[in-house]
């Protein structure tokens, strides 16, 4: 039987965007700032927050990011081929194009508020743009100085997105990485929230004026639109936490009815990930253990099956 500890088990719910603060329709410059830093606020606690399903929270967001990153990358990967590229991929061999997109945003969810130029090297080579060296030295600098810069932070995530895209045309897929480091550096949030190119596409970033035409880093207003973007990707992450906050509780609730030898291993996983395999292996648990774990699981509806396959499946909240 599995125990779990308390603290563990019994969490606040997470927080929601207050209605008032999602109005629509033409905002000003002033209203849409005051919007974004509600939006930030309400997202602090999540940034921060210690709950057991924070890990497949930031996992889901990442998936969000690299799906919409496909379409910027003119590729056609949507985030069911996404989970393929990344989860059924043999340990250290290459996923791919897409996989490596998509774990350029994984490691954006899971690491430090920080910039380096061994960092940032790796995640040029991820997103497939060749970078000089010290071109990215001299951008950490720069990177450096907007986090110390007295002014909000989506204006300075605003301000890196659109240097970047002026140095470079080509690379508005690293702009937006860039933009959403740039806003935990100046939040002092322990590691990033993938949370704007998910919306690079959206209604946000469109314009009625230019026939609606998709307004870029360094375009007019774009500073004012990023705020407005900020506040759906809120609204939508908040959304998101509720959803798994809920199933990780019946998940939680269910696990003391689970006798196999792994299954908190696997639960670990399945709070921590964005999906697990259901053939996983590990020290106490085969691959036919683990297969009769997950039926077990998906019998008390505490998980779900993402692959929609017979064989080959993938699980998660």
């Amino acid at each position: 039987m599995i125990r779990l500890d308390p603290p563990t088990a019994s969490q606040a719910p997470p927080p929601i965007m207050p209605a008032w603060a999602l109005a629509t329709g033409t905002l000003s410059d002033t209203d849409a700032a005051f919007q974004a830093g509600v939006a930030v606020s309400t997202l602090d606690t999540l940034a921060r927050a210690q709950a057991s399903w924070i890990g497949a929270w930031r996992q889901r967001l990442a998936l969000r990011c690299a799906a919409a990153s496909m379409r910027l990358a003119g590729r056609a990967e949507d985030a069911a081929a996404l989970r393929d590229a990344w989860h059924l991929c043999p340990a250290g061999a290459d996923p791919g194009p897409a996989g490596a997109i998509f774990g350029a945003w994984r490691q954006l969810a899971m690491q430090p508020s920080v910039a380096t130029q061994d960092r940032l090297e790796r995640i040029v080579d991820q997103l497939g743009l060749p970078w000089d060296g010290a071109a990215l030295a001299n951008l950490c600098t720069e990177i450096e100085k907007l986090a110390g810069l007295q002014r909000p932070a989506p204006f300075a995530a605003a301000a890196i997105a659109a240097e970047i895209v002026a140095l470079r045309p080509d690379a508005e897929l690293f702009a937006w990485w860039l933009a959403d480091l740039v806003l935990a550096q100046r939040l002092r949030w322990p590691q990033p929230l993938p949370l704007l190119m998910a919306q690079v596409f959206g209604p946000s970033f469109r314009t009625e004026a230019g026939g609606g035409r998709r307004i870029r880093p360094g375009d007019k207003n774009f500073e004012r639109v990023l705020c407005v973007a900020l506040v759906a990707a809120a609204a939508d992450a908040c959304r998101l936490a509720a959803e798994l906050s809920r199933r990780a509780e019946k998940l939680l609730a269910v696990a003391p009815k689970l006798r196999a030898k792994g299954a908190g291993d696997v639960i670990f996983l399945l709070l921590s990930e964005d999906a697990v395999s259901g053939s996983l292996t590990t020290k106490n648990l085969s691959r036919f253990a683990s297969r009769r774990l997950f039926e077990r699981l998906q019998q008390l509806e505490a998980v779900r099956e993402l692959s929609g396959r017979a064989a080959f499946r993938l699980f998660g909240l």
